[in-house]
This record gives C-alpha cells, sequence and structure tokens, in this order.
C-alpha cells in the first residue's frame, strides 16, 4: 500500500506550464525573423561593395526583433504557469 502511494506522488511532471511553453515558441519565432531579416545583402563579386548592407532593415529592425524575442523567452521563464 505505501509503495503504490509513493509511486503515485513521484509521477514526472513538466518544469513549465502549456503558457509558458507557447510564450517560449513566440519568442522563439520572433528570434528566428530577425536573423531571417538580418541575412542576405552580400554581393556576389568580392570586388564590388553593395551599399545594401546597411540599410535600415538590417541595422535597426532585425537587432530590434532579436532583442524582443529574447525578453518574450526570458519572460516565459519567468512566468507562473498556476497563477491565473
Amino acid at each position: 500500500m505505501g509503495e503504490k502511494k509513493r509511486k503515485e506522488e513521484s509521477k514526472p511532471t513538466f518544469v513549465f506550464g502549456n503558457k509558458n511553453y507557447k510564450f517560449m515558441f513566440i519568442g522563439l519565432a520572433i528570434i528566428a525573423l530577425g536573423f531571417i531579416l538580418m541575412s542576405g545583402g552580400g554581393s556576389d563579386d568580392p570586388n564590388v561593395f553593395n551599399p545594401e548592407i546597411f540599410n535600415w532593415r538590417r541595422i535597426r529592425l532585425a537587432p530590434m526583433l532579436v532583442l524582443i524575442g529574447f525578453g518574450f523567452e526570458i519572460y516565459a521563464i519567468l512566468l507562473n504557469p498556476d497563477k491565473e
């Protein structure tokens, strides 16, 4: 009888709740979008300079999205799933 009760009490549980995982996936998607926006802008010919690498999207928008995504990740980790 005591062994059965002990097995019921030691059921494996997840560290985070569903709400935490939703925010983690949202943050991960925002980070991925930021890195995708940062890519490109290079030149096929290494002797030709392409000023497209210094446009607003790659210098301002993409790093800001990455930082916002990391903010979502921190919020998801610190979020209490039991609190309503």
